[in-house]
């Protein structure tokens, strides 16, 4: 077991708490190094923030208005360099701005930029936006990844897209990038440092809870038992749970502010056919993003930026879920949207700074590493992570990874720019070299499937067609999508700890509106097998997952015979 190769050498030079994206790429980054460390999650891996986001790798054009060009140029060379070191998940995303007016909101503007207070709630003209797409372009201009914007008058605009509300006088088409399995794609980066060797170690569902003798007390979510860790640096990197870890270690204080932001995913096949492959991006009228995003025959939309109280769960509720359906309404008014329609939803928090009175869209969403010590554990040192998004992961790492160096006296060996994460390795270019890949592996499982494996996990496809060919194999019976084989492999190698961890974060069948009763036996019945669950931890795995489902995600299975399908709020 992952814990048991802490808890006998319970010690190390670097400490990471907080498997999400950005402890994940720190862990990574100090592995390539050769430096001895330790990473422990409370959770599962990537189950926080990082799975609560909007898949999109972005430039973060609207970053502009606030005056973070540093953030925005840092974040347009990330997602260049993803689309090149992980091309099995991250892919170029076609963005199209609706706009409804030429001048709007020049005049607040300028008093936004300067204040960072809301001002006018007027959706900004086809003036202010060309402006905004033309600096966007000239930060992307170095990495030649992605094609310049292009404006499209009303009629041209309708011509494309004929839903499109007809008061519309002006399109913007700019391309940005997806991620399409996040979660996924920060397993990679964790097997990355894993795969370096015995003194790159992790452990989900261990939380720090303390310090004593000397290190941080840790606690097996799963058996209970508490031992200490002992590190010459301590990385909190736990993201909107910052300030709460760092009590936990004595150390009080009030670095985060996270913001809220949900989504909602629809089966609405004409909502899917009106966007044309490309996500909708535009500003409502209250001055709030919003997005309408085509993803796995599906269509997202979100998001909301709320307060966040962290004492309560994060959830999406009914208020969020009305004010989503009224925005689609606003950009494609003939195409109906109905709650019943509605197969998924998901909430989380943003581990932003502490903003005081600052309007949540203004918050900066940069970062920042904040150095300290913890008290009791004597030259310990202490790094503390506010701030930090997706897009930016990598870089990130690189920066917080610097800061652990410097205070170990080690230097870098390895440079993580340029260097292709997991799956993305030799990731096949093009149709041509597709084929010759699909040609290569395939050959045991048939070339179609094959394709569905390789879009699934990349180039580490190949390790799970050779599992799945190695023994008797059948697609589920409920989820015929996946086959039993491959379902075993993933709860086998892939740190698997709860029924809910399959469903969620290892597959796309509860994003896509695929769980039911029956999937829920079945894969039950799998993952009791592989992990020697007795019948009656199998049940209480089912129920708890059902649960969460429900309590989490909006999702309440009914009983039936089999055929039916989630019931919604």
């Amino acid at each position: 077991m992952d814990v048991e190769s802490v808890r006998e050498r319970p010690t190390a030079q670097v400490l990471i708490i907080g498997g999400g994206i950005n402890g994940l790429g720190t862990f990574r980054d100090l592995a390539l190094q050769g430096v001895d460390v330790v990473l422990v999650e409370r959770n599962d891996y990537a189950s926080g923030a990082s799975a609560s986001s909007s898949h999109m790798i972005h430039g973060g054009i609207r970053y502009l208005e606030n005056g973070e060009f540093r953030l925005v140029r840092e974040s347009v060379t990330e997602r260049n360099g993803l689309l090149k070191i992980a091309p099995h998940y991250v892919k170029p995303l076609k963005t199209t701005i609706p706009i409804f007016s030429t001048f709007s909101g020049i005049l607040a503007a300028p008093l936004r930029f300067l204040t960072h207070k809301q001002g006018s709630t007027k959706e900004r003209g086809a003036v202010l936006i060309k402006t905004g797409l033309t600096l966007y372009d000239a930060f992307s201009r170095d990495g030649g990844a992605v094609p310049r914007h292009q404006f499209a008058g009303r009629t041209r605009s309708l011509q494309t897209q004929p839903e499109l509300n007809p008061g519309l006088k002006y399109t913007a088409t700019y391309f940005d990038a997806s991620v399409h399995d996040p979660e996924r794609l920060a397993l990679d980066v964790l097997e990355d440092g894993r795969a370096v060797g015995p003194r790159a170690r992790s452990a989900n569902y261990v939380e720090a809870i303390g310090t004593r003798d000397g290190g941080v007390l840790v606690r097996d979510r799963l058996s209970g038992a508490e031992f200490v860790i002992q590190a010459e640096v301590v990385v909190n990197a736990s993201g909107p749970w910052t300030d709460l870890t760092n009590a936990a270690l004595g150390r009080p204080t009030e670095y985060m502010g996270g913001t809220k932001g949900s989504h909602i995913v629809l089966d609405n096949p004409a909502l899917l056919d009106a966007c044309k492959g490309r996500e909708m991006f535009f500003e409502n009228d209250d001055g709030r993003i919003v997005l309408i995003y085509p993803l796995k025959g599906k269509v997202m939309v979100g998001t909301t930026d709320l307060e966040a109280d962290m004492s309560v769960p994060a959830v999406c509720t009914d208020e969020e879920i009305a004010y989503f359906i009224e925005l689609v309404a606003h950009v494609f008014p003939d195409i109906a949207v109905e709650r019943s329609q509605i197969v998924y939803s998901f909430s989380g928090v943003r581990p932003l700074p502490h903003h005081d009175d600052t309007q949540p869209g203004f918050v900066s969403r940069d970062y920042r590493i904040v150095n300290g010590t913890v008290p009791g554990l004597g030259s310990t040192t202490l790094l503390s992570l506010v701030g930090g998004k997706w897009t930016t992961f990598r870089a990130l790492s690189e920066h917080l990874s610097n800061d652990v160096l410097a205070a170990l006296g080690v230097d870098r060996t390895v440079q993580t720019a340029g260097l292709a994460i997991g799956g993305g390795v030799g990731y096949p270019a093009g149709d041509a070299a597709r084929r010759d890949w699909i040609a290569r592996y395939g050959a045991d499982i048939g070339a179609e499937r094959a394709g569905r494996m390789l879009e699934r996990y990349g180039t580490k496809a190949k390790a799970v067609i050779e599992a799945v060919s190695a023994v008797d194999d059948a697609p589920l019976a409920s989820a015929p999508e996946y086959s039993t084989a491959e379902l075993a492999y993933l709860i086998r190698t892939e740190h698997v700890a709860h029924l809910a961890d399959i469903f969620l974060r290892r597959t796309s069948l509860a994003f896509t509106g695929s769980v039911t009763r029956p999937v829920v036996a079945e894969i039950g019945e799998i993952a009791s097998r592989e992990l020697g669950w007795s019948q009656s931890r199998r049940v209480e795995e089912e129920d708890a997952f059902i649960g969460e489902l429900s309590a989490a995600h909006g999702v309440h299975l009914v009983t039936g015979n089999g055929s039916e399908a989630p019931a919604l709020r």
